[in-house]
């Protein structure tokens, strides 16, 4: 049974107060059938691939996951997990909270594929910038489906 305490003093900390515009922006985030994350399904299923999307089963909850392939995809964007190809900045304000939250969020992928690979699974990620040419983005990903 899972019991709703934080994993740590940090996640305990109420959040700082933000501004009405920002929340918002921050609302308008969404976790899963983003712009990328579309394109993926998309080309996957114009070939003939079935898929599970933001599979729980799973650790990580892998934004497509393919089950007969056992194969694990995350879409991830470019500025929520720090790609470094220039799209993402650096937040001005609160810059110590964002940067605590980047660094968790990437000990958090790694702890996630790690236990995926521990399953069995292959895991593949996909970033949003990649994505302009989708054809070069995915070869790798069916490149392992064909293998």
């Amino acid at each position: 049974m899972r019991t709703h305490e934080p994993a740590s003093d940090f996640a305990a900390q109420p959040l700082p107060p933000v501004s009405a515009a920002t929340r918002k922006v921050m609302q308008a985030n969404r976790r899963r059938d983003t712009g990328p994350e579309l394109k993926v399904r998309r080309f996957l299923h114009a070939r003939g691939y079935r898929f599970r999307v933001d599979y729980g089963r799973l650790p990580g909850r892998p934004d497509v996951a393919l089950p007969k392939h056992r194969l694990a995809i995350f879409v991830h964007g470019c500025y929520w997990h720090r790609h470094g190809c220039g799209r993402g900045g650096q937040p001005r304000t609160n810059a110590e909270f964002w940067q605590a939250k980047f660094d968790r969020n990437a000990d958090r992928h790694e702890r996630n594929a790690a236990a995926l690979r521990q399953l069995g699974w292959r895991v593949v990620v996909v970033w949003e910038c990649s994505l302009r040419d989708v054809e070069g983005a995915m070869a790798p990903v069916l490149a392992l489906l064909r293998a």
